[in-house]
């Protein structure tokens, strides 16, 4: 076939957005749409090959999947073996089984149904995935095992009763991932079934250019094509986001542009022109290289600095990227190509030897404990007894609220309510009122307070006066004249979300705390410990493995996200004299980073909640800031 500049074009318009994407560039909010075009792309060029062939009957499946397997696995493989000892270094156990299980799956062109099965496209933990971008190469290669085989059969009959079955096939594939992007939505996004449509546009294009006696469109009709196109991709690039159903009718815009690209553009039009511009087809033809190393770069670049990007590193991130992506593309991926460098036997060789080298790395991975530290016991957390269940532990040594200690409206009304007490008595003398947040700070409080019974009330949500699912429990602790102190705390920065947008956090809690006040209640208003971007067993992992605590973010890292609720809660505190407010995330902050551990103690039982230890730490320093509560 001819060689098309703007197509290699359209493939740098494809793989840019889709690395700034997962680099985290905001203005990229619909890059993941270059996965699309990359599959119009490929539909189109190898259904023009086979069909090129079967027209002189040269075809041949063993030379078709010979030509994918030297297009495919040369760079796959190189880029699998660079991550093996980053992999090796850097991540958790767990992690480290997923990755292993991911080798096994892109060894077999299976890991679309891996993600499938085991997390969502956007999900957060799967940007951590070091090869979750290879789904999209499980799709290609799944459907080049049936639609060269499907033309070979059919071919006899002619192309039209060929187009006929496609075009159902389309139809059906399109009606489905509508359907599945609502009730599917993970199964949808990974799947043959509801991605085929795609790769079968560009198979169109690819019928259309090629068909007999075919009318040269008029000039105007070609420019007003592939400007159109051109500009459908350029809006789904910048227009979707996360939240957009994909793949559905939304996906229709990038994939029509793109085959109204392939359609429309060539090099005498103003499209054709741009695209065929030297920068952009030089990064065309690294593009498969280039998508290869991005996921891995970016995700495993995250397991070691253990936090999200910043803007900076991830530009840093994606220049290598391209460097990187050249140097394979010259050196492995055309070499490859290169009929007489490299027989059709040694392309066999290297596909088999490659991929049970990566299945058997993967198996032993799996199964086995080969790449967790010998080193188990380190000093730093002598002691730590937060592996224990926190709530078995919680509810073994102290008790469930008696009906007496909570008002049957309450009972009744709460619903999930959950509610525990220190002492086996139905008076309660100090309330925690707030989430789970509020519920890990019970252990500390009811061990140092050992004079008061102290109880707390948690319904999900956020625990203010406004909530009409809290509503029950404070009718309960306004009038019960025992109650004299009440805690307020939650896991702020979640819960001020969930505040309605008519109203503030501010306006809410000083409501809350003006009621409280006005019963006779002691008001104590807590902000919240440090949330991490990284669980403890992270920390500890890290710690066995370079015999060295890394269990520290940068203190101006924490105070990001506190700036979230951290002023509204300083002006409620500032509007009532009597209300006392303490900053607990200060005790496990110093002035340059916030640590997970404090005196030698692992205090964390996940990213924000705290262990037993923990729990009793800030318990104790909260009733030694406020020794009136044991009074």
């Amino acid at each position: 076939m001819d060689y098309r500049r703007e197509i290699d074009g359209l493939r740098a318009l494809a793989v840019v957005p889709v690395i700034f994407f997962h680099a985290g560039f905001q203005a990229f909010s619909g890059g993941f749409v270059g996965v699309d075009v990359f599959f119009v792309v490929s539909g189109y060029l190898i259904t023009t090959i086979i069909l090129t062939e079967l027209q002189i009957e040269t075809f041949s499946i063993a030379n078709f999947y010979e030509r994918r397997a030297r297009r495919i696995l040369p760079a796959l493989f190189l880029v699998l073996f660079v991550c093996l000892p980053f992999a090796w270094l850097w991540l958790l156990p767990q992690d480290m089984k997923s990755f292993s299980e991911s080798l096994v799956a892109v060894s077999i062109f299976s890991s679309n149904v891996l993600f499938w099965r085991t997390s969502g496209y956007f999900d957060a933990a799967a940007e951590l995935k070091p090869l979750l971008h290879t789904w999209s190469l499980a799709v290609e290669e799944q459907y080049y095992l049936f639609f060269p085989v499907f033309l070979v059969l059919t071919w006899r009959f002619g192309k039209r009763w060929i187009l006929f079955l496609l075009a159902i096939a389309v139809v059906a594939s399109l009606a489905a991932a509508q359907w599945g992007s609502i009730s599917k939505p993970a199964a949808t996004f990974y799947l043959l079934p509801t991605r085929a449509w795609e790769l079968l546009a560009g198979a169109f294009a690819a019928f259309f250019l090629l068909r007999q006696n075919a009318v040269p469109q008029r000039t105007m009709v070609r420019e007003c094509g592939a400007a159109i196109g051109f500009a459908l991709v350029l809006y789904s690039i910048f227009a979707f986001d996360r939240q957009t159903p994909f793949p559905s009718l939304y996906t229709l815009a990038p994939v029509l542009g793109a085959t109204l690209v392939i359609l429309c553009a060539d090099a005498n039009t103003v499209i054709g022109k741009i695209l065929g511009r030297k920068l952009l087809v030089g990064v065309g033809l690294i593009s498969y290289s280039a998508y290869l190393w991005h996921q891995p770069l970016l995700a495993l670049t995250k397991h070691r600095i253990l936090d999200d990007l910043s803007n900076s590193v991830a530009l840093m991130l994606v220049l290598v990227t391209f460097v990187l992506s050249y140097f394979s593309w010259k050196y492995v991926e055309r070499p490859f190509r290169n009929r007489n460098l490299t027989s059709r036997a040694q392309v066999v060789q290297f596909g088999i030897a490659g991929s049970l080298f990566f299945i058997a790395f993967g198996l032993t991975g799996l199964f086995t404990r080969a790449f967790e530290p010998t080193v188990t016991n380190i000093s730093v957390y002598e002691g730590d007894v937060g592996h224990l269940d926190f709530h078995k532990y919680v509810s073994d040594k102290y008790f469930k609220c008696t009906p007496e200690s909570i008002a049957a409206e309450a009972l009744v009304w709460a619903g999930f309510l959950r509610c525990m007490q220190s002492k086996n008595t139905a008076d309660i003398d100090i309330a925690l009122l707030g989430d789970s947040h509020a519920e890990h700070l019970f252990l500390g409080l009811a061990d140092s307070l050992q004079h008061k019974n102290v109880a707390f009330y948690i319904k999900g949500s956020y625990s203010l006066l406004s909530n009409s699912d809290f509503d029950a429990i404070y009718k309960h602790v306004l009038n019960t004249k025992s109650i004299r102190s009440v805690l307020l705390t939650m896991h702020w920065v979640h819960r001020v979300n969930q505040i309605p947008k008519s109203t503030t956090l501010e306006r809410e809690l000083g409501n809350t705390v003006r009621a409280l006040i006005d019963a006779g209640k002691t008001v104590y208003l807590l902000d919240d410990v440090p949330r991490f971007p990284f669980p403890p067993e992270r920390c500890k992992y890290l710690a066995a493995r370079f015999s060295r605590a890394i269990c520290e973010v940068p203190t101006a890292q924490i105070r990001k996200y506190e700036k979230t609720y951290l002023a509204e809660l300083e002006h409620v505190a500032a509007q009532f004299p009597s209300l006392h407010f303490l900053k607990i995330s200060d005790l496990l902050c110093r002035e340059v980073s916030c640590s997970m551990v404090k005196n030698g103690v692992l205090m964390y039982r996940d990213t924000n909640h705290l262990n037993i230890l923990g729990s009793r730490y800030i318990g104790a320093e909260i009733a030694k800031h406020f020794p009136e509560l044991d009074m």
